[in-house]
């Protein structure tokens, strides 16, 4: 039976088909960034109005982009969680309590009260919810990849490992096309009042639907095979920080420029950008919709790109178009004009994709089976506390207090680290066992 038919099962069990296997991966990942993508917006266009002090409206952004940060702290707690028990008893079952615990999370943010209504409380609830999005975010996306990853036939592990990363732009464009027609057919007075609600109790039929898809998948080639060796690790996650220390480090350096561009492109933009550059919301919102279109039209291509080149070859030319980027933020971004704006803003998308697309196969690819999901999940979200977590409001600070090139600097930097990080993590013969792999 050829690779791209089906894909090996233990004896008794039916073999994963790739069409199910790549569906489930998309479908899980779409819905957990759907939901953290509505935050985001949220964050920047409704909670700092609703759940916080009306006094000083600045102020209220900056206490509503902290609670936007807390997920990026819960996420390696859940990439602890259920990275052990992926390690220890199967990305199946794992990837489902995952995907309820985002959920159930983003469905409470919907029907949280707001400030005017019970106080303080509101934005401590809100700030424990938006936990509970970053601890379920934090294993779903090792396990999604992995999914896809270790059920890749030879040659294709990142085309495989791609699907789960184009969640990612789709999740984004149904948060943001959510929020852009809630704004066309609702006066401000109702979406204020209640439609700002929709998108965050709409996620519950997504999830029922990413559930029925992971129930019906069976468990992975590769940790089958950790089963049947008899390889499983007592405690994933000590082993990981004892025996795999270097990967950690330099993994977590490497997806850093991919989560500083993504955050500043999205979340720090869309701020600066209704608030400082004069754009509406519903303006802004569409050039982001249509920018995220190039997001996930380059992540196909990079995917070739690193089969063909490898992974690390593809990751680095790719950080250093973001270094130079960099450069361009501020006399891009800061001109202002619809388009400058909008080239600004596919430029950087772009880049997202090509970056992101290769990504978790790469994480993946740096760990053993054994603690793949451990170290895969903490390496990724790891970077994100570094790279996302207060991107945007080191980037509203920068900018207010020095100017957008300032902006623009943080990001060469960061994709400087990320290109250093590149260069010690492997040699051109890693690379060519990519092409293999």
């Amino acid at each position: 039976m050829s690779a791209a038919a089906s894909v090996s099962a233990p004896a008794g069990q039916p073999a994963n088909k790739p069409r199910t296997v790549l569906f489930a991966s998309l479908i899980g990942t779409t819905i957990e960034f759907y939901d953290f993508y509505i935050y985001a917006t949220a964050a920047v266009l409704v909670f700092p109005r609703l759940f916080f002090p009306a006094a000083d409206p600045a102020a209220a952004t900056l206490q509503s982009l902290a609670t936007f940060a807390i997920a990026f702290f819960a996420r390696p707690v859940g990439s602890a969680v259920f990275g052990h028990f992926g390690d220890r008893i199967g990305r199946k079952a794992t990837l489902v309590a995952a995907l309820l615990t985002m959920g159930i999370s983003t469905v409470l943010i919907g029907l949280l009260p707001t400030y005017e209504a019970i106080g303080t409380a509101a934005p401590l609830l809100l700030a424990l919810c938006r936990f509970g999005q970053g601890l379920g975010l934090g294993g779903e996306w090792g396990g999604a990849v992995l999914l896809a990853t270790e059920n890749a036939p030879p040659g294709k592990r990142a085309w495989y490992g791609m699907f789960p990363q184009l969640g990612a732009p789709i999740g984004f464009f149904l948060s943001g096309g959510t929020f852009l027609l809630l704004g066309h057919f609702m006066a401000d007075e109702d979406f204020f009042s209640w439609g700002w609600r929709i998108p965050f109790l709409a996620s519950a039929l997504l999830v029922v639907v990413g559930l029925y898809v992971r129930l019906k998948i069976t468990e992975t080639p590769d940790f089958q095979k950790v089963l049947d060796r008899n390889e499983r690790v007592k405690v994933p996650v000590v082993a990981v920080l004892r025996e795999h220390r270097r990967a950690l480090v330099l993994g977590t350096l490497i997806a850093l420029a991919t989560f500083v561009v993504f955050y500043l492109m999205t979340v720090f933009a869309l701020s600066w950008g209704t608030a400082q550059l004069g754009f509406s919301r519903q303006e802004f919102l569409l050039l982001q919709l249509v920018s995220v279109v190039f997001f996930g039209l380059t992540i196909p291509p990079s995917a070739l790109l690193a089969d063909r080149h490898g992974r690390r070859m593809a990751m680095i030319l790719v950080s250093g178009a973001i270094a130079v980027f960099g450069l361009l933020f501020g006399p891009l971004f800061g001109a202002g004009t619809l388009l400058a704006v909008g080239t600004f803003m596919v430029a950087g998308m772009c880049l997202v994709g090509f970056t992101y697309g290769p990504l978790g196969t790469l994480l993946a690819e740096l760990f053993p089976p054994e603690v793949r999901y451990t170290g895969a999940s903490l390496t990724f979200n790891l970077a994100g506390i570094l790279g996302a977590s207060l991107a945007p409001y080191a980037a509203t600070w920068l900018a207010t207090n020095y100017g957008l090139p300032w902006v623009g600097y943080y990001l060469t930097a960061a994709a400087l680290l990320s290109l250093l990080a590149l260069l010690m993590a492997g040699s051109a013969r890693t690379d060519a066992a990519e092409k293999v792999a």
